[in-house]
């Protein structure tokens, strides 16, 4: 076992492979997982070592460049949000092949500084788990960014509404989770968003109709509703 001060490459690696099965490969790829190069390891397992590690940007650099699904979450958890570079996120998007991979970085990418300009290039791209990383940027926000404006996620609305139709299965879920939390984030957005669900629900677009009803029912939902006013 490698200590904190003298995790390398082979040393995660070895964790992993350990940790890793070929059940677990099974259930990954059911969930439309790539498991070309997966160990199968849960993130019961890889959040306790990412805990282990610590913030380690080197590592998590070498943890990418290998390739591993399992080693590049593990980067992305021990990365750190403030010394991450805009030309490390465009390079990390570009090698997104999965929802996990792709979702999972992003709640790292929604921490830095360079959020809020890459959603907008991210959610304009026409590559499909591109485009999800924009929009599952705008989720994680809506959650985790307690500090920052109302305004700015009004102003994703608009980027929701122009991409509601894009019928690709890692997108439009991508973008339904996003005006969900938008939504849910406070009751000055909860009206906007709702509105927004609304008219998708009443789309001719079949894509915009699923999103538009999913994010009504959810944002209609009496839980939501409780909780809203309890933050108010």
């Amino acid at each position: 076992m490698a200590t904190a001060s003298n995790w390398t490459v082979e040393a995660v690696l070895g964790e992993l492979r350990q940790a890793g099965s070929e059940e677990n490969r099974a259930g990954m790829k059911r969930f439309g997982i790539q498991v070309d190069r997966a160990f199968g390891v849960p993130m019961a397992v890889t959040r306790p070592l990412a805990k282990k590690i610590g913030k380690n940007p080197a590592l998590s650099d070498a943890l990418w460049a290998i390739g591993w699904h399992e080693a590049r979450i593990l980067a992305g958890l021990i990365a750190d949000p403030k010394q991450i570079t805009p030309a490390q996120m465009d390079a990390w998007v570009s090698d997104f092949n999965s929802w996990d991979l792709c979702d999972q970085v992003c709640a790292v990418f929604a921490k830095t500084d360079h959020a809020t300009e890459k959603i907008a290039a991210y959610a304009t791209d026409e590559r499909e788990f591109v485009r999800r990383a924009g929009f599952a940027m705008i989720a994680w926000r809506a959650v985790h960014a307690k500090k920052a404006p109302d305004s700015e996620f009004l102003s994703y609305l608009d980027l929701i509404a122009d991409k509601a139709s894009d019928p690709r299965n890692y997108v439009f879920k991508a973008v339904s989770w996003a005006l969900r939390q938008i939504g849910k984030r406070s009751l000055a957005l909860h009206q906007p968003a709702l509105a927004l669900a609304e008219r998708l629900a009443a789309s001719t677009d079949k894509t915009e109709r699923r999103i538009g009803k999913e994010a009504s029912r959810e944002l209609t939902a009496e839980k939501t509703l409780l909780r809203l006013r309890r933050k108010s």
